[in-house]
């Protein structure tokens, strides 16, 4: 089976842009999605806010992406991953049909979803008045009445934006009267909001409506009562779920399931990125994925070209390698650098010297434990065969590493 050098799983717009820049780098690169392309950005029924579109439809933008991601070579292929082992040098992504992948380099862009309800209407009226996000979608609803479910932060903060647009937003909540779930600063401000009206001890039994939403059924938890409001849009707030379950003890997650990683998109393990809506960050929206690909796949790119190099020049090296790890912040580092290299010199080529400038090379310095600068490790046979950090002086290295 042939190797690829980067291997995306997930085809929303992490995914897709991710796609464009390996593909554009000349990596050999697969898109694995296992559903529409375009992922939760696909059932989105019009975007106005990505730029350079000043209205377009989730699918129609997404099929853009993907077609361009498509042009550069990218191969997008529908497979569900099922199990991943990302511990070695190669790799191994296995899916639900069986088959399995193998790359150099993997970015997770398995996107998430919004918990659902799972009540009547909510499926078959999703992206038509039925939304889970009101940065996406709350200025469609300007002058109409709108639905909020839940009582967390984040249902009582998107209920106070949709008041910039809707006339009229009813948050059903589930505890007794006077009682939420997100922080006190947030309730009282709801709570003193005109445009605001709560329904205490109650949940949504069903959503109604031909082709878009025009009422909704809600039932109250202590009466059983059944009550229907017309309401043209339903944002529901009780929680995302990321689609992380399949990298459990791969790679680092939060309390929460989402990927952490760093501002390079790299996660806790080496060749390993995230991007999109699966990893922890500030906002989740169409841009922002888009963004995390790109930043993922030149980091994947760099990472392939950085080992690459350190094989050939380090591992592979006929002669013991002395790395010298050094930074342009730190002027002893620099000379010692530079005074090395006319030692081994003078002592007739017998090691080969590779400087790594810390600044730039995280990846090795951590590979090797190095926390202080300047620090020389002497590589033989592509095994660490001694280290030293600190203050150092030639009498020192000579001693240790028997120049």
């Amino acid at each position: 089976m042939s190797i690829y050098d980067l291997i995306i799983i997930g085809g929303g717009p992490a995914g897709l842009a991710a796609g464009i820049y390996g593909a554009r780098a000349r990596l050999k690169t697969a898109v694995l999605e296992k559903g529409a392309v375009g992922g939760m950005a696909f059932t989105t029924r019009e975007i106005v806010n990505f730029p350079g579109f000043k209205s377009t439809s989730g699918p129609e933008l997404m099929k853009t992406i993907a077609a361009h991601a498509k042009e550069f070579g990218a191969e997008i292929i529908k497979e569900e991953v099922t199990e991943v082992d990302l511990s070695g040098e190669i790799k191994i992504i296995n899916t639900k049909k069986g088959r399995r992948y193998q790359a150099r380099a993997v970015i997770l862009a398995p996107g998430s979803q919004p918990r659902l309800l799972n009540i009547p209407g909510e499926r078959a009226l999703r992206g038509n008045g039925v939304s889970y996000c009101a940065t996406c979608d709350a200025e469609f609803y300007t002058d109409l009445d709108v639905v909020v479910v839940g009582n967390g932060d984040a249902a009582i903060e998107e209920a106070m934006y949709i008041t910039k647009y809707a006339r009229k937003v009813t948050v059903i909540v589930i505890h007794d009267e006077g009682i939420v779930d997100c922080n006190r600063a947030s309730a009282e401000k709801a709570f003193q909001n005109p445009k605001i009206e709560f329904v205490w001890n109650s949940v949504l039994a069903e959503i109604k409506g031909k082709g878009e939403v025009e009422a909704v059924v809600v039932k109250n938890l202590k009466t059983g009562e059944l009550t229907e409001l017309k309401a043209h849009g339903v944002f529901i707030y009780v929680g995302m779920v990321p689609g992380t379950s399949f990298l459990q003890g791969q790679v680092e997650l939060d309390e929460r399931g989402y990927i952490i990683a760093n501002e390079q998109m790299e996660t806790s393990v080496d060749g390993v990125f995230a991007a999109g809506d699966a990893r922890v960050k500030y906002l989740r929206q169409v841009v922002t994925a888009a963004n995390d690909g790109a930043i993922a796949a030149v980091a994947a790119e760099r990472y392939l070209e950085e080992e690459q190099s350190f094989k050939e020049e380090v591992l592979n090296a006929d002669k013991p390698v002395l790395l010298v790890f050094w930074s342009p912040a730190n002027s002893e580092s620099i000379n010692l650098a530079g005074s090395l290299e006319a030692l081994v010199a003078a002592q007739g080529g017998q090691y080969k010297i590779v400087k790594v400038d810390v600044s730039r090379k995280k990846r090795i310095a951590r590979k090797y434990g190095i926390t202080d600068i300047p620090s020389v490790v002497l590589v033989e046979n592509g095994r660490l065969k001694a280290q030293l950090s600190g203050n150092l002086n030639h009498e020192l290295i000579k001693e240790r590493f028997k120049l």
